[in-house]
């Protein structure tokens, strides 16, 4: 027996969308507190990156995540100079702005991030951008609301992983070639037709990752998680995810939960958990560490990518670098068929753990 897939999930919540000035009614409604945190290691206090791109003719464009960015910057091309606040395997959840991450908003044409709530701790800084006039963009805000997932844990909220499912995050593309030709008229078509062709390379990605996790023995079809990041790939590609920690690495994860996870594993003779790149280990050790009190070895499968790519310039610092990655090492951990070196063969000479 090999994976199915399951049907897509539904929701009966209502969502406010938000956008622009927008986003400071919602913080009125209970989105955000008042009181915003203070900077923790997921602030930036770098210089500031613009003031030239006025010069050259291009929109200056900010992006939260690196997800976000990278699609962003496939549909502008080089009609913009875009720049991510959130670097290298920085927590979204938790990440929180520095006085010239600001600036740089304060600066740009436009600002792109997920939306979701993913960025929560950011809702006071989109506030403000968007009472100075700037034109701020979920790029989840089109989505169909019945698409999205909402976790028991997480009432009232949906969860907002959507780029782990392919064709999901696909349709927010379409959402930001809408959003630059409407604030750039004359390149609308130009921008459209780049988000066509990268939305074609991402309909071969989502063929390849439903090709491949579906090789995996249905007895073995569990992708164990240090958090719930992996819930729309579960929905879309037909596998069964087990996480440590909630959607937001900012829960904690109990000891009971540790302990009833190790039940299911040891009971199901799950073969691999798998760490992530943007979220501590220690919790992964305290389960493996159950395992082998039990008499069951438990292996690390693979580094995935949830929160954050990996290295710039690599092609897993790419959207679908990323995913090529998650997919290739999550079906060959779990007893499945993929090739070593990934859908297009350009996978890097890091191996399963």
């Amino acid at each position: 027996m090999r994976c199915q897939s399951y049907g897509p999930l539904t929701s009966t919540a209502h969502f406010a969308g938000l956008s622009g000035i927008a986003i400071a009614a919602a913080l009125v409604c209970g989105c955000s507190g008042s009181n915003h945190p203070a900077p923790t290691n997921g602030s930036s206090e770098e210089t500031g990156t613009f003031g030239s791109a006025s010069e050259s003719g291009k929109l200056n464009i900010v992006t939260t995540t690196a997800m976000v960015n990278d699609i962003v910057t496939a549909v502008a091309g080089d009609r913009a100079i875009v720049t991510g606040l959130i670097k290298g395997t920085q927590d979204p959840h938790m990440f929180t702005t520095g006085r010239n991450d600001v600036n740089d908003m304060l600066s740009a044409d436009a600002i792109f991030y997920t939306g979701l709530m993913l960025e929560g701790r950011m809702a006071d800084d989109f506030a403000l951008v968007g009472r100075k006039g700037k034109p701020v963009f979920p790029v989840t805000e089109g989505l169909d609301r019945e698409k999205l997932r909402e976790p028991p844990e997480f009432e009232g909220h949906w969860d907002p992983h959507v780029w782990m499912n392919v064709e999901l995050w696909s349709e927010c593309v379409g959402q930001i070639s809408r959003e630059l030709g409407a604030m750039d008229s004359g390149a609308a078509s130009d921008y459209q037709a780049r988000a066509d062709e990268y939305r074609q390379r991402l309909t071969e990605l989502d063929s390849y990752i439903r090709k491949v996790i579906a090789t995996i023995p249905k007895e073995q079809c569990y992708l164990v998680t240090a958090h719930d990041a992996f819930g729309y790939f579960a929905q879309a590609y037909g596998v069964e995810v087990k996480a440590i920690q909630g959607i937001s690495t900012d829960s904690q994860a109990a000891i009971s939960d540790i302990n009833s996870l190790v039940d299911f594993i040891v009971e199901n003779k799950v073969p691999a958990i798998f760490v992530e790149s943007s979220v501590s280990q220690k919790n992964i050790e305290a389960v493996i560490e159950g395992c082998e009190s039990r008499g069951w070895t438990l292996k690390i499968g693979a580094e995935l990518y949830s929160d954050a790519m990996g290295d710039p310039g690599k092609y897993e610092g790419t959207y679908i670098g990323m995913m090529d990655h998650n997919a290739t090492k999550i079906a060959r951990a779990l007893g499945g068929e993929a090739p070593e070196k990934g859908w297009q063969g350009k996978l890097s000479d890091k191996t399963e753990h």
